[in-house]
């Protein structure tokens, strides 16, 4: 059983890391870009930085002993997670578009908050 601090720790980390993938993605598109020297250097800072959240999530969760076990697409609106714990483990539904929304604002926040320091 995971409490409610631990739940938003979980899916803080599942944004994130949809947020790296999805990134990843469309990294690959934007090395097709005619002002790709533009892009590729503002994604790279995102990447990075993300990636770095990502991993202090994926400890502060290990030191927890909660784990991601792995994702199941129910069907084209819904997924499951699957949580590993010390306890038991969880299973928790999540609407993909949902996701898809809150994956875009974070990227939006981070995004926002490099161009504040340039």
């Amino acid at each position: 059983m995971i409490n409610p601090e631990q739940r938003q720790l979980v899916h803080k980390f599942l944004l994130l890391e949809l947020a790296v993938k999805s990134l990843q993605i469309d990294y690959l598109k934007t090395e097709q870009f005619k002002l790709k020297n533009v892009f590729l250097p503002l994604m790279d800072s995102l990447l990075k930085d993300l990636r770095i959240e990502c991993f202090d999530l994926k400890r502060q969760l290990a030191h927890q002993r909660i784990r991601i076990v792995g994702w199941t697409k129910v069907d084209e609106y819904f997924s499951d997670v699957q949580i590993a714990t010390a306890g038991n483990d969880v299973e928790l539904r999540y609407a993909n578009q949902a996701l898809k929304s809150k994956v875009e604002k974070l990227l939006d926040d981070h995004i926002n908050e490099k161009m504040k320091l340039l």
